[in-house]
């Protein structure tokens, strides 16, 4: 069974860093592609970053320079660290798996960013 579980969110100041990071279990997780999303209030769920099997990584333009996504397969665990943070990344930040047509979410983790 897939779960994710997500930790590292919190109040954080304008220019401040964070590092989310995102535990999981289930079979097959080497060669599944991670992702991170964030979901602001009152707007849909974006992609910030994902990760490949093979760690190539893709971003947000609205991230690019500022996140960068890791993984850890001996580990299971997906990161992703958060560099100059803005007010408007402000929101739920979920940690997603996908391999072939399976799909799953964790619950999500806070992060708000004050100004």
């Amino acid at each position: 069974q897939v779960q994710l579980v997500e930790s590292g969110g919190g109040l954080v100041q304008a220019g401040g860093s964070l590092r989310l990071s995102c535990a999981a279990s289930g079979s097959f997780f080497s060669i599944a592609t991670m992702a991170w999303y964030r979901q602001a209030p009152g707007k849909q769920r974006e992609v910030a970053a994902s990760i490949t099997r093979d760690g190539t990584a893709n971003y947000a333009e609205s991230v690019k320079g500022r996140f960068t996504i890791s993984r850890d397969n001996a580990r299971r665990m997906v990161y992703l660290q958060m560099n100059s943070l803005k007010p408007e990344d402000t929101g739920a930040y979920y940690c997603n798996r996908k391999l072939n047509e399976a799909e799953y979410w964790g619950q999500g983790t806070q992060v708000t960013v004050s100004s």
